[in-house]
C-alpha cells in the first residue's frame, strides 16, 4: 500500500515539475516575442526618422521643382 502512494506521489510531483517547466518556456516565448515586436518598431521609428530628416534637408529649389513637375498648370509659363 505505501508503494502505491508513493508512486502516486511521484506522479502528481511529475506532473507538477512539468506544468511549471511548460509554463516558464511559455513566458520565455511570450518575452521573446515581446522583444521582436519592439525591435522591429524601433527599426521603423528610425527608417521614418532618416526619411523625415532626408525630406527636412532637401534644398528649397529642389521641393519647388518637384512641386511644379506635380502640378504642372500651377507652374509659372
Amino acid at each position: 500500500m505505501q508503494a502505491i502512494k508513493e508512486k502516486i506521489q511521484d506522479m502528481n510531483d511529475m506532473r507538477k515539475a512539468k506544468a511549471e517547466a511548460k509554463a516558464e518556456e511559455k513566458a520565455e516565448k511570450e518575452l521573446a516575442k515581446a522583444r521582436t515586436n519592439i525591435a522591429h518598431e524601433v527599426r521603423l521609428a528610425k527608417e521614418a526618422e532618416a526619411a523625415m530628416h532626408m525630406h527636412a534637408n532637401k534644398p528649397a529649389t529642389e521641393n519647388a521643382t518637384m512641386e511644379a513637375a506635380n502640378h504642372p498648370s500651377y507652374s509659372a509659363s
